[in-house]
């Protein structure tokens, strides 16, 4: 030991030996740890082996479902358990000039079903539908059981209210799988107002006839849709959910007045029922823009059941039906001849009771001995024969011309389909007494909207204007940009023609010269013209003795504001012109002025040179 040094307390004395006990019991402890340690690891080690092993599999059965079998078993997951719905758009709405709705979409919900909840009691449920939806029911027997699938249409664009009280009976009763979604109504709040022109929308959401057809691809936007898994008929919230936005489609506006296109639907059904007529149209027009305030029809229908009526009722006889306009083309022939040079109001014209052209003879519709009338007394009276022999002046080039930019046997374009071009045959192909009768209004052929915007070319000063139905611009489901913001304007006469013939025109309305003094409208100077024409029978291709009667006529005439063209078909009572469409004209037009407030004529219509 070295020096200072000091054994610890209880530990070993230096240079003794130790007790055997205590290094014994250190070597005998060591082996038992070393036996301890071995096998642990092993465990552990085979352990994580065999997770390996369960992860190797795992990441084996990845890589098949998601590299090797992908679209085999998303197809599989489709057919099971996935789900796709559409979200129909909002289709855009019809108004008139006022933006009052001729048709809307409101809100309507669509019947739908599971057919894995359904199968069971598929018969019940469907007697269910079948009675409160009127829909057939052996279909909806067929779509409740149809197998392999979740998701089957019942009805579309049922109102809300029936919806919801068809699905709570089938509740009610205990019956599982019928559901509800949205899905817009098409509705016309108007019932019949305009249908002729705004058309109308089927069961299954399809366009027919009129602007809701012309304009189908602008008003019907794009529907979207919604996938989503489902598992035991409902729907997994964590499953994979997809959904695609549906894109509203635009709104369209009419140039229509609702208010004045329904009192004119009244005024035109009045005046065929009372003369016994099969048909008739009416047009209201602005004279300075073109823009059709109203457009009816009579027989018409309900655009909300159009399946209640006949199919030649659900399109706008105005822009479809051709007909010989009669004596209102004698406007356009006057007018023509005064352009030309060739007249004027005061020309002196005799009149035989007679007219032998050729192999024919041409009549006055009125008998009456030799007249001796002006170019007035001739518009006044009516006179074909004094009409022919005015328009002996000109060469059939000449005529033909003049027609054609008045518009005859083209069509206007306004955006309405099935819009008839007319009849004006080639002047190459006229004979003379082709040129004869053209000139007095048969032989060629119009519809009720192209006679008006050719008669509305003498009110607007010698102008024609392209007549619109639709308000601003619009692109038709054909790709043609049509409405007001389009219109186009050529000259056809000069304004001094024009007004002469609208003087000559007040002749007609004046009650001691003229043959519809009833079309006269107190406090406003009329100008107006009757029209009879014989008309082409279906089966004979001959005239079949029945007519064509119409009134086409402005005013005020010496500041026209509205031209208002009637015509009837077929009447019965042996009315003409003058006693069917004068009436209803007058009516029309007292009602348009009134509603646009214009003032009374300031002004007296001077009294016309009707003899000589």
């Amino acid at each position: 030991m070295t020096q200072g040094s000091r054994p610890r307390p209880g530990g070993p004395r230096p240079g003794r030996p130790q007790p055997r006990g205590t290094n014994q019991q250190r070597r005998t402890s060591r082996p038992r740890l070393r036996s301890l340690r071995g096998p642990s690891l092993v465990r552990l080690r085979i352990g994580f082996l065999l997770i390996a092993m369960v992860v190797s599999v795992f990441a084996a059965r990845l890589f098949q479902l998601q590299g090797v079998d992908a679209q085999a078993y998303v197809a599989k997951a489709r057919s099971e358990g996935a789900v796709t719905v559409t979200l129909p758009a909002t289709r855009g709405t019809i108004t008139d000039r006022n933006g009052v709705a001729l048709a809307e979409s409101v809100d309507g919900l669509m019947i739908i079903a599971d057919p894995q909840l359904t199968v069971k009691n598929a018969s019940a449920i469907a007697t269910i539908l079948a009675r409160r939806l009127d829909v057939d029911y052996f279909d909806m027997l067929s779509r409740l059981r149809k197998p392999d699938t979740q998701f089957q249409y019942v009805a579309r664009r049922v109102p809300s209210t029936l919806a919801t009280s068809v699905v709570g009976e089938i509740d009610r009763r205990g019956y599982k799988g019928i559901d509800t979604r949205r899905d817009p109504v098409r509705t016309y709040p108007a019932d019949d107002v305009a249908a002729n022109l705004v058309g109308f929308t089927n069961d299954q959401g399809d366009a027919g006839e009129g602007a809701e057809l012309m304009f189908d691809t602008m008003l019907s936007g794009k529907d979207g849709s919604a996938s989503y898994e489902t598992g035991g008929g409902n729907r997994i919230p964590l499953g994979d959910n997809s959904t695609v936005p549906p894109r509203s489609g635009h709104d369209l506006q009419l140039t229509i007045d609702r208010d004045v296109q329904w009192y004119t639907q009244r005024v035109v059904r009045s005046a065929v029922q009372g003369s016994g007529g099969s048909s008739g149209s009416a047009v209201v027009m602005d004279t300075h823009t073109g823009q059709l305030l109203a457009l009816a029809d009579y027989p018409t229908f309900d655009a909300n059941q159009p399946s209640l009526s006949s199919k030649g009722n659900l399109g706008s006889r105005a822009l479809r039906d051709v007909y010989e306009p009669g004596s209102v083309e004698k406007v356009l022939t006057a007018s023509s001849l005064i352009d030309a040079g060739k007249v004027t109001p005061n020309t002196k014209i005799t009149v035989p009771s007679m007219l032998p052209r050729g192999d024919r003879v041409i009549h006055d519709y009125f008998v009456h001995p030799k007249l001796h009338l002006t170019l007035t007394g001739v518009i006044a009276k009516s006179s074909n024969i004094g009409t022919v022999l005015a328009a002996s002046q000109f060469k059939h080039k000449e005529l033909y011309d003049y027609l054609r930019k008045f518009g005859l046997g083209a069509r206007t374009g306004i955006g309405v389909q099935g819009e008839t071009a007319g009849v004006l045959n080639s002047w190459k192909d006229w004979s003379q007494i082709n040129q004869d009768t053209i000139a007095f209004g048969q032989g060629l052929a119009v519809n009720a909207v192209q006679m008006a915007a050719a008669v509305n070319t003498v009110a607007n000063g010698g102008v024609y204007v392209k007549p619109s139905l639709v308000k601003g611009r619009a692109t038709t489901s054909g790709g043609d940009v049509v409405g007001s913001d389009t219109t186009t304007t050529h000259r056809v006469i000069s304004a001094r023609a024009a007004r002469l013939t609208a003087r000559m025109m007040e002749s007609v309305t004046n009650p001691e010269t003229g043959t519809a003094a009833s079309a006269g409208i107190e406090g406003y100077r009329v100008a107006g013209k009757t029209g009879t024409a014989q008309r082409v029978g279906e089966h004979c291709g001959c005239y079949d003795g029945t007519f064509t009667v119409s009134f086409a006529g402005f005013a005020p005439a010496d500041k026209p504001r509205f031209m208002v063209y009637v015509v009837v078909q077929d009447p019965k009572n042996g009315g003409g012109g003058g006693s069917v469409g004068g009436p209803a004209f007058k009516k029309i037009m007292s009602y348009a002025l009134q509603k646009y407030a214009v003032p009374p004529t300031g002004s007296v219509a001077p009294t016309p040179r009707i003899e000589w």
